[in-house]
């Protein structure tokens, strides 16, 4: 797997780069970045950093987190490398849709199963498989990966880290959509990239994974109490009521004043990158 340097820049010591690469399980080019912390520029022969995997919401590309959030002071600080995917597949030839909720830039981090969406959106599967290969062997980290995510990418976070508690030291999310198969983003992108069968939807539903989770890992999630999505889309209610039936361990937090916005995001991701790190760094 081959991969092409677009930019590089410099950024807390550390680099800030993006990359593109033809992915086989989207059948398309796609683009992600990198932040390196400064610690990568002196590593001896074999010496390899943490990961944090973040997945963005509807509308974004890998440039708003790397952009808007400032996490990379506190990543340079505590040794640890960003990867930000892009949202979807993309490019000509790749199937979409004249709403923001469907198609590119609305991938919603499964694996589609019906026309015409089949063929390339299987975000599912690029998270959790094919980025995660391609990183381990252009860059010098480890197989210690924590995941996070906004909105639709905080949904994304929640199930590929339910769901594959092996891959994954923590798993966290702001403003995440917790339970799509009972809100109107989720039911719109569910029955257009999975169909009409619902019970099948289950396995994309954060809110269902977790009252069944047999392995648990650390969570975190950040709401902010004045979210314009919080009560239609969002549902938190319904992830903090699954993990009380589960006991799974849900740090949940809601923040007074606070918004959608990456306003919320770059006021508490130092916050979100410690918790991961007790866990990332540990030996």
């Amino acid at each position: 797997m081959t991969i092409k340097r677009v930019s590089s820049t410099k950024c807390f010591d550390g680099l800030q780069q993006q990359f593109e690469h033809r992915s086989a399980v989207l059948d398309c080019r796609m683009r992600f970045a990198v932040f390196l912390p400064p610690q990568a520029e002196d590593a001896g022969d074999g010496q390899r950093f943490p990961v944090f995997y973040w997945l963005s919401g509807l509308t974004c590309t890998d440039e708003n987190f790397s952009q808007k959030a400032g996490a990379q002071r506190a990543a340079a600080e505590l040794g640890i490398a960003l990867v930000i995917p892009d949202t979807s597949p993309r490019g000509e030839g790749v199937a979409d849709d004249p709403g923001y909720d469907l198609g590119q830039g609305a991938g919603f981090y499964l694996n589609a199963i019906r026309e015409p969406w089949k063929q390339h959106y299987r975000m599912y599967d690029y998270i959790a498989s094919e980025l995660p290969q391609l990183v381990e062997q252009h860059f010098p980290v480890n197989d210690r990966r924590a995941i996070s995510g906004h909105s639709m990418g905080g949904h994304g976070a929640l199930v590929i880290g339910l769901r594959n508690p092996e891959r994954y030291t923590s798993i966290s999310a702001f403003s995440p959509i917790c339970n799509p198969i009972a809100c109107p983003w989720g039911e719109k992108a569910f029955g257009a990239y999975l169909g009409a069968d619902r019970q099948s939807w289950e396995e994309y539903d954060a809110a269902t994974l977790m009252s069944r989770a047999s392995e648990p890992l650390p969570a975190l999630v950040s709401q902010g109490e004045e979210d314009q999505f919080l009560e239609q889309q969002l549902k938190p209610h319904a992830l903090a009521t699954a993990a009380e039936a589960s006991g799974y361990p849900l740090q949940m937090e809601h923040h007074a004043g606070y918004d959608h916005s990456y306003f919320f995001i770059a006021s508490f991701i130092e916050q979100h990158l410690r918790f991961h790190a007790d866990f990332l760094l540990k030996h």
